[in-house]
């Protein structure tokens, strides 16, 4: 049997995957501020109490993007996603015996490690699948599917709690990603070069070796991470990422505690707005991704094409977070304004992040890439960490500082991607 475009079915999979992967760790948050009284924690004690539970969730989230990249490249794609989703979904569901602060965070821990995986498990996976004129693409879809998972974890967590209850709630949405595992073993066989399925025309254009990078996995030499912190390129990928996707966690974090405090919204009305901001980053993922990959089939090297797009998006951030500063206090009386701009502010975020995250794989190749990327995650883990035990102190009295956080770390990632680069790249 041949399927034609095998390497669609691919990345849909792992775009699902990644939209089960926000469904299961948003849950927390958007019931967090209408659970926690029943766990004896104080009004003026929730915020530190979720920053906590936050943290525990991002340390393990930090120690696995750099175990799991390592894993993917020691054992593939194949098994290094089943082995992470299966994971991941046991966490979530031991979520439902939680009995207070410990037993929360520890399997936040648990759920944290093993979710890491998706993102160095993609990245691997898209440089095996998709010739470097496609790879922004092929991200894009994947960043697409953490929007698209944001989008619609607000309505369905909100439904299934007003329905069953926070602890089936977690049961639940752990069914989902148990439940992927399936069509991905059955579709994803082999590697390109090997996969039964694939016709002799996708496979040689995968393969093309005339392309930048190819996706062999022998031809490249295995770096330690020691050795590859040696290279500028990946402390550009490094530094980028500290600086910019704590933008993204806070508003993943913080915005249904935020629209609770800002507009008094229950919990119908969190599911009734916040998927909102994150269908702008699922659009702003899949026409970032086509960005620089159109700029790539009209002849522009890929890597000045991926930060051409991290401009853009860089700008857009910029200027809705100033235009949120400026309007914040009129904002109280349009919920809906306020939803636009932070959706545009998400919008530039996945515009660019998801040409950032392309970055290991047109520096590295072969049993690198997955490394490299793993080490990037650490880093905006690292990064996002110090900002969530921020907010609890910036917030205490207005909103303001923390939008401020934000549109200051825009400008100073960018620097990090256009500046700290260099020409030696590990592909041959």
């Amino acid at each position: 049997m041949k399927v034609k475009g095998l390497r669609w079915y691919i990345i849909a999979l792992i775009g699902f995957a990644t939209v089960i992967n926000y469904i299961d760790r948003s849950a927390i948050n958007i019931m967090w501020p209408y659970i926690y009284k029943e766990f004896g924690i104080a009004d003026v004690d929730n915020k530190s109490a979720l920053a906590l539970i936050t943290t525990f969730f991002m340390i393990a989230y930090a120690l696995g993007q750099t175990f799991t990249g390592k894993l993917m490249d020691a054992v593939g794609t194949r098994l290094g996603m089943t082995i992470s989703i299966i994971g991941w979904s046991i966490s979530i569901a031991l979520h439902a015996f939680a009995r207070g602060l410990m037993s929360f965070n520890i399997f936040r821990f648990l759920l944290g490690f093993s979710e890491a995986g998706n993102w160095p498990g993609a990245t691997k996976s898209n440089a095996e699948w998709f010739p470097a004129k496609e790879r922004a693409i092929a991200q894009g879809i994947f960043g697409a599917g953490a929007s698209l998972g944001s989008v619609i974890s607000a309505p369905i967590i909100a439904l299934l709690y007003i329905a069953f209850g926070w602890k089936m709630t977690f049961i639940l949405i752990a069914a989902l990603g148990l439940i992927w595992v399936i069509p991905w073993l059955v579709i994803n066989k082999a590697t390109p070069d090997k996969h039964p399925w694939l016709t002799d025309k996708e496979r040689d254009y995968i393969l093309d070796k005339d392309t930048e990078v190819s996706p062999v996995e022998d031809v490249a030499p295995v770096l330690t991470w020691r050795e590859l912190l040696k290279f500028r390129n990946t402390w550009g990928i490094i530094t980028s990422r500290f600086f910019i996707d704590p933008v993204w966690w806070l508003f993943v974090t913080w915005l249904p505690t935020f629209l609770k405090e800002q507009f008094l919204f229950d919990i119908k009305q969190i599911g009734a707005f916040t998927w909102l901001p994150y269908l702008f980053a699922a659009i702003g993922s899949l026409i970032g991704g086509y960005h620089s990959s159109w700029q790539v089939k009209r002849g522009v090297n890929a890597v000045k094409a991926r930060k051409n797009s991290i401009a853009i998006g860089s700008i857009v951030m910029l200027l809705s977070l100033v235009a949120i500063v400026y309007f914040l206090d009129n904002l109280k009386d349009t919920p809906t304004l306020a939803m636009v701009l932070i959706g545009t502010t998400l919008f530039g975020f996945q515009f660019l992040i998801g040409n950032i995250q392309t970055l290991p794989s047109d520096y590295f190749n072969g049993k690198n890439v997955g490394t490299v990327a793993g080490m990037g995650g650490t880093a905006a883990v690292i990064g996002t960490l110090l900002t969530t035990w921020a907010v609890p102190i910036m917030t205490k009295t207005s909103y303001v500082s923390f939008f401020v956080l934000a549109a200051v770390l825009v400008p100073i990632s960018w620097i990090c991607i256009k500046y700290i680069t260099s020409k030696k790249i590990i592909n041959q």
